[in-house]
């Protein structure tokens, strides 16, 4: 029996997963965005993809997941096996009591396939986050309260309880910690919650988070050791040259939004150099350092040495691809790249 590369041993050991934000693109609308993600989970489910996020952000003109939860019954209703769930909602955006109810409906309606991530950003600036009647800066430092506050209103009820979360209460609805710093990690082990790092956007305290979490993590009640996903930015094609092209409408997505002129996905272009700065250019390197982005080759080496460098549990892959076939494309390569090591490694 020949021996596996390292390498395809890695990228088969670790399930992946899907992170969506329903992009709205330039020319097109909501309700095609919306009809999109559900199409992609469709499909995801059929390639073995395990669980289809969705994320909470506001006032963004190129994301249609603001309303996450009811995003969440759209898609749950249109598949069957997939789990789906919120990566995640914004829980100083709401009263946990409320998200506790939202929750318990889907879980209600779709048993056993309902994940629920929380973080404490407000998913959009200050100024949003006002509008929707919550002052950030009192609510971010209420997160670890709101956490247990919520988890509360899963548990089932005991006599006397004054406030019952209907649907809710005795559910079995998981809850993850979501983060992009320190802090996300030290409540996720302190609670031995399971724990995502939004590294697709923000990867510089990502080795730090996961040390520290798997370092600090007190076993609990739902999880008996850590249990760590990341987040990687993945958008292959037949060839490394379209990949990086179709990669454009993400770096002008971001610089867009990093310029304070947030704007639907924008269609590919064949270069960025005459549209951004030598900063512009090093940030955005910097900031979607954990991508990967060429042919299938290019595709299992690059998740190989992410494998290899965090040792994640799980890889929630994202693509903000402008062309929904090509992103389909995309979804589908990335999940060939796993299931042939997989198919390697039991043929082997």
């Amino acid at each position: 029996m020949r021996p596996l590369p390292a390498s395809t041993v890695e990228i088969a050991m670790v399930p992946l997963s899907v992170l969506d934000l329903s992009p709205i693109c330039a020319g097109g609308s909501a309700g095609q965005s919306f009809r999109n993600t559900l199409d992609l989970a469709q499909h995801a489910e059929a390639w073995g993809y395990r669980r289809f996020w969705l994320a909470e952000h506001h006032s963004l003109p190129g994301v249609g997941s603001a309303a996450t939860a009811v995003l969440i019954g759209h898609v749950a209703g249109g598949t069957t096996t997939i789990r789906v769930g919120a990566g995640g909602i914004m829980l100083p955006n709401h009263a946990p009591l409320v998200i506790a109810e939202q929750f318990g409906t889907l879980a209600s309606l779709f048993p056993g396939r309902i994940d629920l991530g929380v973080g404490r950003a407000p998913g959009s600036d200050q100024a949003t986050a006002r509008a929707m009647r919550r002052d950030p800066e009192t609510a971010a430092a209420a997160f670890p309260r709101d956490v247990a506050e919520l988890q509360s209103y899963f548990a089932p009820t005991t006599p006397g309880q004054t406030i019952v979360a209907v649907p809710g209460a005795g559910l079995d609805v998981p809850i993850w910690i979501l983060g992009s710093s320190l802090f996300g990690a030290q409540l996720a082990a302190h609670m031995g919650l399971p724990y995502a790092f939004a590294s697709h956007f923000a990867p510089d305290l990502l080795g730090q988070a996961f040390e520290l979490y798997r370092e600090s993590f007190q076993p609990s009640t739902v999880l008996a050791r850590p249990y760590a996903m990341m987040g990687v930015n993945a958008i292959a094609a037949a060839s490394d040259a379209e990949a990086h092209h179709l990669s454009t409408s993400l770096q002008q997505q971001f610089l867009n939004l990093r310029r304070g002129r947030p704007a639907p996905l924008p269609p590919p272009v064949d270069t960025l150099s005459v549209r951004c700065s030598d900063g512009e250019r090093a940030l955005l390197e910097r900031t979607l350092a954990c991508s990967a982005i060429g042919g299938p080759a290019i595709i299992r080496r690059a998740l190989d040495g992410l494998i290899e460098r965090y040792q994640p549990d799980e890889i929630m892959v994202t693509a903000q691809i402008f062309d929904h076939a090509a992103r389909l494309r995309s979804f589908d390569l990335v999940a060939q790249c796993v299931a042939s090591a997989a198919g390697s490694l039991h043929g082997s």
